[in-house]
């Protein structure tokens, strides 16, 4: 009789899939170059998709230059508000280590001393005896300046600064402490973004939502659930490997999309919207942006944006070229 070969069905790629810790997501990495002292990050919030027709730039694509349809994503973009500055040390067998912080005085957040002058005065002494490693920025969201966000509570996170010269970071970071950053100070129309977000959750599911295994057969088990595995490992083992296809926490995952394309930014909601307003969203009432493609997360979810890292050459800077935005109802 032939052997019977079946390979594993499902992905480990992403194991283990554990419920993120929060809803903003957390960015270990960054694109670091050696252009001007600047932020190369942002952040806003999903609200639905739709489709538009653009001309094909994409030189080496079989449709360059005639009409093509592309789904997009809409995201809100508010303003966002620099409220602190961190300091990290690696002066620490543990990695980074925060040392100093200093913040605006209108925070419910309170300051290390009392005297700003005190802490300005030790920074400038940590940088020039190079005990600073890293300068982050502190900023908030405004939610409550969308009207598709049930919330007015901001979130609060870290964005890190682009350039390698402390001192130069130090200065920008000073210079902007307090002010208000829009999204097109930072990117610009045809350029690339990551996009980081928490997926949908979904809860607790079984091994075939899971990891997509097949179904039993009747034959096979005769008492229990069709949806299970055979086993859970080889015999005489003590313990179940990671490899074996469990049920678990399905969804709620932070996953990273490289590449996305920015397509348009605009200041007028009722170009997007469509009748009837966005299902679980509503109207769009501020600045918005238009990404192509998907981005992982239901509505109203946190996305956060930074530089592209792994940058597609074959894909254009320039800003496309729009001829119609689809405001068709979504509700039938």
């Amino acid at each position: 009789m032939a052997r019977i070969h079946r390979p594993d069905r499902g992905s480990r790629a992403f194991s283990p899939r554990k419920r993120a810790k929060s809803q903003i997501p957390k960015l270990r990495s960054f694109s670091v170059t050696k252009e001007e002292t600047c932020l190369k990050e942002f952040v806003g919030y999903k609200a639905g998709m739709t489709h538009i027709i653009m001309i094909d730039d994409l030189k080496n694509s079989n449709t360059y230059g005639l009409e093509i349809s592309v789904p997009v994503t809409i995201i809100e973009v508010p303003d966002i508000n620099v409220i602190g500055i961190r300091f990290y040390s690696n002066k620490d067998n543990n990695g980074n280590k925060p040392i100093a912080e200093l913040w605006i005085n209108n925070t419910k957040k309170k300051l290390i001393d009392k005297n700003n002058d005190n802490i300005e005065n030790k920074i400038l002494s940590y940088i020039e005896k190079n005990i600073i490693s890293n300068i982050r920025l502190i900023i908030q969201t405004n939610p409550k300046e969308i009207s598709g966000i049930p919330k007015k509570v901001p979130d609060i996170m870290e964005m890190n600064i682009n350039g390698l010269n402390i001192k130069e970071k130090y200065n920008y970071s000073k210079s902007i402490l307090g002010k208000n950053i829009k999204f097109n100070d930072i990117f610009k129309v045809g350029s690339l973004i990551d996009t980081i977000s928490i997926t949908t959750g979904k809860g607790t599911k079984g091994p075939v939502k899971r990891w997509g295994i097949s179904l039993m057969k009747g034959k096979h088990s005769r008492q229990g659930s069709l949806r299970q595995i055979g086993n859970l490992g080889p015999r005489g083992v003590s313990r179940v490997f990671w490899l074996t296809p469990q049920m678990g926490q399905t969804g709620y995952h932070q996953r990273t999309e490289y590449n996305k394309r920015i397509l348009k930014f605009g200041t007028n909601g009722n170009e997007v919207t469509p009748s009837g307003g966005i299902i679980n969203y509503g109207h769009i009432s501020g600045n918005y942006i238009l990404v192509k493609g998907s981005i992982p997360g239901p509505s109203k979810r946190l996305i956060r944006m930074r530089q592209a890292i792994r940058y597609n050459k074959e894909i254009l800077s320039e800003e496309p070229k729009i001829l119609y935005i689809s405001t068709r109802s979504q509700q039938g």
